[in-house]
């Protein structure tokens, strides 16, 4: 299990992304921007909201639009190379997908560290449910939210 440290700081890496079109014809790869917010994703040391990748990325002096940074994390989530989970306020946080299998992230509630976890008996009960149901195709998500160790020992 991976334990992960929430927010961020920007490392200068660029990960090539999908050559992919937003709405509006955006594109997500070979722009600055798609470059300048990958090398973001990757300095991220845990999930982070689009508020602070952009505040961010401000601060390192780019100049990047607030609602590029939401386009951009859409695409990258749909594509399954950002993984996304809402905290306990409902707001979307953003990190770099860092397996390619299907997997739950259990999340400390106090400081925001995130473990990667698998959930056999999670896929195993969605699935029953939606045979049960007659579903077919079905998508889900779980997040878990705790206190890690050490802020439990605090």
């Amino acid at each position: 299990m991976e334990h992960q440290q929430a927010p961020a700081t920007v490392r200068n890496v660029t990960t090539p992304l999908p050559a992919k079109s937003l709405s509006g014809g955006t594109r997500v790869r070979g722009t600055r921007q798609a470059e300048v917010l990958s090398a973001a994703l990757d300095g991220l040391s845990g999930f982070c909201s689009a508020q602070q990748i952009h505040a961010e990325l401000r601060r390192h002096g780019e100049r990047i639009g607030l609602t590029t940074v939401y386009r951009h994390l859409q695409v990258l989530s749909q594509d399954g190379r950002v993984d996304t989970i809402r905290d306990a306020g409902g707001e979307i946080l953003y990190r770099r997908c860092r397996s390619k299998a299907h997997h739950h992230h259990l999340t400390c509630k106090s400081c925001g560290r995130s473990v990667e976890v698998e959930g056999g008996a999670v896929e195993r009960w969605a699935e029953r449910v939606a045979t049960e149901a007659g579903f077919t195709n079905v998508d889900h998500t779980v997040e878990l939210f705790g206190q890690c160790p050490e802020c439990a020992s605090a």
